[in-house]
């Protein structure tokens, strides 16, 4: 369907790749990987023809329809949130605008005979590829991909200009889904969601039919969609047949086998130098010499790429705390909207914290898991009941506000040792080094930093600190695969109590070992893995009557 052919691209003096190729084929569902700043993003602008190549060539059929769902959306007003996704239906809209054309023109009392007629039978074109489409049951599909995606009825007929940014996402997704095109290209498609319309998303995906390539921080997502993996890395483009799991142990292989190859060939250059240096002022060896001169010449030298290493950091051990962390009983929250409408967020909820438990917080968007740990973080109070913290408890708490408390004039050594102020610079380099921030990265800005960056930061601040109990709202947001996995072996490693909330079900499988879910205003707690409480849930749910 479409073939990338020896591609090359470059910034200035910055290259991306060199002679890269890969090709979508029919029904391929690809994941597209590489570190940040290696053109994954321009991958998908040159297959749509916002770029061009400065080497190689793009083949694609005219006919092939192309979804780009990019994290830069077009400015959103005029039209309501359902209105907005059915304009983005391609042919089906152009129908739409034609069959209402038709019947305007059809209205008209002094239409001639023979004009009439070839209107209508234009008319009964247009009216036959419309039913071919899918046209008369556009709206409903496009109120399903809504609902999907967490915005409901209530919401369908909102202006699009009164959803805040990541609500319009949302939207801006559900205009490339109804556009059902042969190939969907996905930059992120996660971002935002939460974890039911993820797992809705996910199914959508598993069940269509087109080419698929896209770029995810959610490892469980691009494990159970994709079946190749395309990496973009060390200026060159890789293809590994299998998922993300699959490409993490080849790529480790293959890795080994070049060092090894790299040392062979270390030890080869090794000794025709040695014997070029030995014979070189001896003309009975001199054309031996020019020989092996020659051959080392056109070898191509075996390059190592430069993984980034993973520095070891020693989490300060935390004073033991009591054995019951977080008690609280019949806890009640009401919110009072602007309009002074009462809204319960959820009632009568009761739940013993036990010290070393990992506990996961689930439930819908607006269920009150956000709320909840701001609760038991003192960020907030309840509107009735109680809750406790144990004897001798620390708290460290990240919430997305957390973010907005960094200093932007200050560097991020700067603003980690105004949290440590204790701490040596080696020591706080090595802090920062665990978060991925070496050298010169640690000298740069607040300011101009990305989100998942200052996340980085805030997360480092937090873990160093000798607390015993880690409260996280949501702290895998706009972090990447890797700076995720960074963050799963420092809370893995926490020699304390933790209470997250997370869509990310690779890193809830990885470290929960209670879920407490909020829904319909109360809470349900299950004492039992990720895995336990996926198992358990789902068939309390087929046991209820529909």
């Amino acid at each position: 369907m479409i073939h990338l052919s020896s591609i090359s691209k470059q910034y200035g003096n910055k290259i991306l790749y060199k002679n890269g190729s890969f090709q979508i084929n029919a029904g391929e569902k690809i994941g597209l990987v590489g570190p940040n700043g290696a053109g994954k993003s321009t991958i998908f602008r040159i297959i749509v023809g916002e770029e061009g190549v400065d080497g190689g060539s793009i083949s694609k059929s005219d006919k092939t329809v192309i979804g780009y769902f990019s994290q830069n959306i077009e400015e959103m007003k005029g039209r309501s949130a359902l209105q907005e996704v059915i304009s983005s239906a391609g042919k089906i809209s152009e129908l739409q605008r034609g069959i209402a054309e038709c019947e305007a023109k059809l209205s008209d009392p002094n239409l001639d005979a023979d004009e009439m007629t070839k209107i209508l039978e234009h008319y009964g074109e247009m009216q036959a590829d419309f039913e071919r489409l899918g046209g008369y049951d556009l709206e409903s599909r496009a109120q399903e991909i809504l609902t999907g995606l967490g915005i409901g009825p209530e919401d369908y007929h909102r202006p699009t200009e009164s959803f805040s940014g990541g609500w319009k996402m949302r939207i801006a997704l559900a205009k490339i889904l109804l556009l059902n095109p042969d190939v969907l290209l996905m930059d992120e498609p996660t971002n935002h969601l939460d974890l039911e319309s993820i797992v809705w998303l996910e199914e959508w995906l598993r069940t269509y039919k087109g080419s698929i390539l896209m770029t995810s921080h959610d490892r469980d997502f691009m494990n159970r969609l994709v079946k190749k993996i395309v990496e973009v890395a060390y200026q060159t483009i890789t293809v590994f047949s299998g998922n993300y799991d699959y490409y993490e142990r080849e790529k480790a292989i293959r890795l080994e086998q070049l060092v090894a190859q790299a040392k062979r060939q270390d030890e080869m250059l090794a000794k025709e130098e040695e014997f070029i240096a030995r014979f070189a002022a001896r003309a009975s060896h001199a054309a031996q010499v020019q020989s092996r001169v020659k051959k080392l010449e056109k070898i191509d030298r075996i390059e190592i790429p430069v993984e980034e290493k993973t520095i070891q950091f020693d989490w300060p051990v935390p004073p033991r705390g009591g054995d019951e962390v977080v008690k609280f009983e019949k806890l009640t929250k009401i919110w009072q909207s602007s309009e002074g409408k009462d809204k319960l967020v959820f009632a009568e909820a009761s739940g013993l914290v036990k010290r070393l438990d990992r506990v996961a917080v689930v439930g819908v968007n607006g269920a009150g898991k956000s709320t909840l740990l701001k609760i038991i973080a003192k960020h907030t109070e309840a509107s009735k009941g109680t809750m406790q913290l144990g004897a001798s408890i620390e708290l460290g708490y990240f919430s997305q506000n957390s973010l907005d408390v960094l200093d932007p004039n200050s560097t991020i050594i700067d603003e980690v040792h105004s949290h440590l102020p204790t701490a040596g610079l080696g020591q706080i380099r090595t802090l920062l080094g665990a978060f991925k921030f070496s050298g010169e990265e640690a000298e740069k800005k607040i300011s101009v930093l990305s989100g998942g960056e200052k996340s980085r930061v805030v997360l480092a601040c937090i873990l160093a600190r000798p607390v015993n109990l880690l409260i996280l709202d949501e702290p895998t947001n706009h972090l990447d695969i890797v700076s995720r996995q960074v963050l799963l072996d420092a809370v893995k490693n926490f020699p304390g109590t933790v209470i997250i909330v997370s869509h990310d079900r690779y890193f809830l499988r990885e470290i929960t070992t209670r879920v407490f879910e909020l829904d319909k205003n109360k809470l349900s707690i299950y004492d039992g893995s990720w895995d336990y409480y996926i198992d358990k849930s789902e068939r309390l749910k087929k046991q209820m009557p529909s």
